[in-house]
């Protein structure tokens, strides 16, 4: 059964920042306690690349890497928010800051608990799925 996508605009703080980004209607959010998803109180997300689009500002990111040099977190120079980022678990996607959508005040969601702090276990007994 094919899960019906629907498009959700969001941005960082500034507005520099433009996306757009297909997703299902109820949303799998993952709360994750990895080192910098911690201290951010970071919850994302994640969309395969082919359903996500930067309308605006691309020129306005920066990139911050750590650790394996693996995950890509992008950030606006402008206002320092981090509307999506290249997480690590999926190369091929981007995790969406849900906060930062457009429609988060009415946005039908589902979380779920991602124990980042135990990556290579967590991943090997259940791995972040992308939305194709």
């Amino acid at each position: 059964m094919e899960i019906t996508k629907k498009a959700y605009f969001g941005g960082c703080h500034c507005g520099a920042v433009r996306f757009q980004c297909w997703a299902p209607e109820t949303i799998l959010v993952l709360e994750c306690n990895c080192s910098i998803c911690f201290v951010k109180h970071n919850t994302h997300f994640i969309v395969h690349e082919s359903n996500m689009e930067i309308l605006k500002g691309e020129e306005n990111l920066t990139t911050y890497r750590f650790n394996t040099m693996t995950a890509k977190h992008m950030f606006c120079k402008i206002c320092g928010v981090q509307s999506f980022y290249v997480p690590r678990s999926n190369q091929d996607s981007y995790g969406i800051n849900p906060r930062c959508l457009d429609s988060y005040e009415s946005l039908s969601m589902k979380t779920e608990y991602f124990d980042g702090r135990h990556w290579e276990t967590s991943f090997s007994e259940k791995a972040p799925q992308s939305f194709k």
